[in-house]
């Protein structure tokens, strides 16, 4: 993003001064904002406007001062006051580009997720619409194509805010809440791809499925082969245990969007075989589980044994890939392959561990024949 050309536009005055100041010096008002604009101090000059403003709140050249004081508010590290005028200006005038992107600045410099949000839509809204418009009859075309590009910059500034901004909170909500602003925004945006994973962990910290899994189904309306949303999604509706159909879809697309999938230009082809193996894995594994707690056995084993090998790196959950084969065989009277599972599973330490011995001993138990 060109950032620094925002500057460069700022810096020559493109859209300052939009409003313009009538100073009569036969009246005490004009006195009074002639001797300001001869004073050399910022601090002094912005105790003379703010007494200005006070002595004179009908001015008709109020929404003038207002927009010199931003400035100035900002520079004094004072970015309430900063963001009060603004507000003012952009009342008098909603279609004040220079005043938005003024305010919008204030906004970050407060570290301020909620102002950040709403000005740099403000901006937004506000440079759309001027990068939309026709030129006006009065406005040179070399003008005209400035004001434009300076518009452009300030929307792409507008989503920048937001990224930065999501970076930087540490509330999981509001990060959450400035990342899917900007997504829905423009989903295209640089800025989108690189902070959807920060929006899913955000929602992960405050065990909110429901949030992750909606993310990932908007992302999969626009992109329906990204295979992290994919994951997500299938994973979220298994945790939840709800809509199963759904679990079964995702997952299979995934394994088909995994199975087509090239290798990505800078990953080795161990690490890509590793994690290709690892997502296939598991889009086993969400209907396995799904065919089991459904007590569909023969779906279930078929899914699973599938599974089993892609997550043989899986500490977290080879054990209950074991645990349900060995709980499926044993319901299929298969007790060869049950026992097989389970021992295995009994010699893991985990959550399954003690059930899985306690099976073993019940499968020896009935099934005398099997050889121990």
């Amino acid at each position: 993003m060109r950032i620094a050309l925002l500057a460069v536009l700022l810096a020559g005055g493109l859209l300052a001064q939009r409003h313009h100041v009538n100073i009569n010096t036969e009246t005490p008002e004009g006195q009074a904002l002639q001797a300001i604009g001869q004073e050399s101090d910022d601090a002094k000059k912005l105790a003379a406007y703010e007494k200005f403003v006070a002595d004179n709140p009908k001015s008709e050249n109020l929404i003038w001062v207002y927009e010199q004081m931003e400035p100035l508010y900002a520079k004094a590290n004072q970015p309430d006051k900063a963001i009060e005028v603004g507000e003012k200006v952009i009342a008098a005038d909603p279609e004040d580009l220079a005043t938005a992107l003024t305010t919008l600045k204030a906004a970050e410099a407060k570290k301020d997720p909620d102002q950040v949000k709403k000005w740099s839509a403000t901006a937004a809204g506000i440079a759309q619409k001027v990068a939309a418009a026709s030129k006006p009859a009065d406005e040179e075309e070399e003008d005209w194509k400035k004001h434009v590009e300076f518009a452009k910059q300030v929307n792409t500034y507008s989503e920048y805010s937001l990224y930065a901004m999501a970076l930087q909170t540490t509330d999981p909500r509001k990060k959450a809440d400035l990342i899917e602003t900007l997504y829905a925004r423009n989903p295209q945006s640089q800025y989108s791809a690189q902070l959807i994973p920060l929006a899913l962990q955000a929602y992960q910290q405050v065990n909110d499925t429901d949030a992750g899994i909606a993310l990932a189904e908007k992302v999969l309306a626009k992109d329906p082969t990204n295979d992290a949303m994919l994951l997500v999604a299938a994973n979220g509706y298994m945790q939840k245990n709800k809509e199963p159909d759904k679990v079964i879809a995702y997952s299979g697309k995934l394994v088909e969007v995994m199975n087509a999938k090239p290798k990505p230009d800078g990953v080795t082809d161990a690490d890509w075989a590793s994690r290709k193996a690892s997502t296939i894995g598991l889009a086993h594994y969400f209907p396995g589980k799904v065919y089991f707690n459904q007590k569909k056995y023969g779906q279930a084993d078929k899914e699973l044994r599938i599974a089993l090998p892609l997550l043989e790196s899986n500490p977290a959950l080879k054990p209950e890939v074991l645990f349900l084969l060995g709980f499926s065989d044993y319901k299929l009277e298969n007790p060869m392959d049950a026992l097989k599972y389970l021992q295995q599973c009994a010699a893991i330490r985990s959550p399954f561990q003690a059930q899985a011995a306690k099976n073993v001993t019940v499968i020896k138990s009935q099934y005398r024949a099997v050889k121990q």
